[in-house]
Formats: C-alpha cells, sequence, structure tokens
C-alpha cells in the first residue's frame, strides 16, 4: 500500500475516530471516508459537523465508507466491533487493511480476523493512551501476521506504532490485562474518596497515601481520575466487561475487573449530572464536592 494518496474508511466516528481523522488530515492523507451508526439520528449531527470540520467525506453506509479503501479503520463501541466488520465484509475489496483498534478481548479480535478471512488484511491494533491531545500520534500496538506490512506505513504519517507480536490478539491482550491496572485504579480512586469526603478526612487521607506512595501527586491523580470516569464511564465499563472476558479466557475469575465495571458505569451516570460537568475543570477538591453530591441524589 502506497502513501501517496490513500483512501481510508472509517466504520465509527466517536472521540477516537474523530482524533485519529483529524491527526491524519493533518499528516497529509485527503482521501478519508466515515459512517457512524448514529449518522441518521439527530444525536449524529454533532459527528457529521466534525467530519466536515476535518474534511472527512461523509458516507452514505458502511459499505460506501469503505468502497475502494487501501485501509479501514474500526472504531465502533465494543460490544459492536464483529457487526461492525460484518457490516462491511462483502464490500470490501483489493484486500485493504483492516484495522481493529476497537477495545475488545484477544478472542473477540480473533473472530474478527476470522470472519473477514481473505477479504482483508487483518491488524489487531491497541491505543494504548488517551487520543488527546496527540491525535493520532497516540502510543498504538499492532499485531497479527500483516502488521509489519503496515507499520511502516503508518510510521510514514507520523503515527507512533510498535509490533507486539504476528498473532492477532496480543495488542488486545496487553492492553486488556493493562485495564485491570488502570480503570481499576480509576474505580478505586472513586470509591476511597467518595468515603473520605463523607467522611470528612480527605486531606488526611490524602496525606497519609503521600507517605505511604511518595511518588505520586494524590491530588492531580485525584482529579485526573474522576474527570476520565465522569467523561467517559460508559465507554470504560464496556471496556473493562471485554477486560473481564480477556480473562476468563485466560483462566482468571475476573473479581476485580467486574467490580470496576459497576464502578465505571456508576461514575458514567453521575458524570452527566449539570454540577459535575461544570466542576470537571474546576479541579480536584470541586470535581470531588461535585460528584459527592450527585451520587447522593
Amino acid at each position: 500500500m502506497s502513501t501517496g494518496s490513500p483512501h481510508l474508511g472509517f466504520i465509527g466516528f466517536g472521540e477516537a475516530g474523530q482524533a485519529i481523522a483529524a491527526g491524519l488530515r493533518e499528516a497529509g492523507v485527503s482521501h478519508i471516508a466515515a459512517w457512524d451508526i448514529l449518522f441518521p439520528a439527530a444525536e449524529g449531527e454533532r459527528l457529521k459537523s466534525a467530519a466536515a470540520r476535518i474534511g472527512v467525506r461523509i458516507a452514505d453506509s458502511a459499505a460506501d465508507a469503505v468502497r475502494d479503501a487501501d485501509l479501514v479503520l474500526s472504531a465502533v463501541t465494543a460490544a459492536s466491533s464483529l457487526e461492525a466488520a460484518r457490516s462491511v465484509a462483502a464490500s470490501l475489496t483489493g484486500q485493504p487493511f483492516f484495522l481493529d483498534i476497537n477495545s475488545v478481548s484477544p478472542g473477540r479480535k480473533q473472530e474478527t480476523a476470522a470472519l473477514l478471512g481473505a477479504k482483508a488484511r487483518y491488524v489487531d491494533l491497541a491505543v494504548m493512551a488517551p487520543v488527546h491531545p496527540a491525535l493520532h500520534r497516540t502510543a498504538m500496538l499492532l499485531a497479527g501476521p500483516h502488521a509489519a506490512a503496515i507499520a511502516p506505513v503508518l510510521s510514514a504519517w507520523q503515527m507512533r506504532v510498535s509490533v507486539a507480536g504476528d498473532r492477532v490478539g496480543a495488542a488486545a491482550a496487553i492492553k486488556m490485562v493493562r485495564s485491570v491496572m488502570v480503570k481499576g485504579l480509576e474505580a478505586l480512586t472513586l470509591e476511597c474518596f467518595l468515603a473520605a469526603s463523607r467522611a470528612g478526612v480527605v486531606e488526611e487521607v490524602t496525606a497519609s497515601l503521600a507517605k505511604s506512595y511518595p511518588g505520586l501527586d494524590w491530588p492531580r491523580m485525584v482529579g485526573y481520575n474522576l474527570e476520565r470516569m465522569a467523561s467517559h464511564g460508559a465507554r470504560r465499563a464496556a471496556e473493562m466487561e471485554e477486560v473481564a472476558d480477556t480473562l476468563r479466557e485466560l483462566g482468571v475469575a475476573p473479581l476485580m475487573a467486574s467490580a470496576t465495571v459497576q464502578r465505571q458505569r456508576e461514575m458514567g451516570e453521575i458524570g452527566k449530572d449539570p454540577a459535575v460537568r461544570a466542576s470537571l475543570a474546576g479541579g480536584p477538591a470541586s470535581l470531588l464536592a461535585a460528584v459527592d453530591a450527585a451520587a447522593e441524589r
């Protein structure tokens, strides 16, 4: 595949899709089309406006988005990843690269690769950090038999990619297992500091944790973790369900991961509260206070 004038098709155009597409447009990729299942609905107007602003063609369907594409990037919700691949399988021509960036278990990625078969060169891609502000330069892992072939092309577009192995699921396994800790710490932060707030001992708990873990900036960590959950709790809960599936595939009981699903989903709902939304930029103390108040309602 040439880096000169490739055609890219995005299936799913939420935060990740928009960020990557915007970065690729800045890197000089001019032919990008996108489809999102929300486009026909009223809530899809915001996504279509983003596509127009970025310079991405708004496709009429998933099939239209991938027509004549050299590279397809799937960025849908975790629960929809397999169906997204199924929806475009018959429309793929020329064996394009199919980058599956969805946060799903290794088993789901392997199932998707098998579904597409020889119709596409499937690549298991794991996004390893928030897509803002780095956009397409966010650190990513690639895996599968076609990972080494696509890596130089993506690197030429200034993407920060590393090959995790030639087995589909290797990149997903790293991301999913890592999320046990990352999303779990977020959930523990909510539980710990919500209790501390109600007990009136936030400063004392923070000081005690600082002594036990002197390398961590606890006020900053509390604010960051609560903000991530408030803004993306529903999506993170869905990812943690995939994490739990990953652990089951590995023969590990997902006790902590399953509990994290509940906390992330709870915080996603709390994050919709107007007072919580208004407090996101106000610092850890005001955010915690707003979360506490919203949780009691």
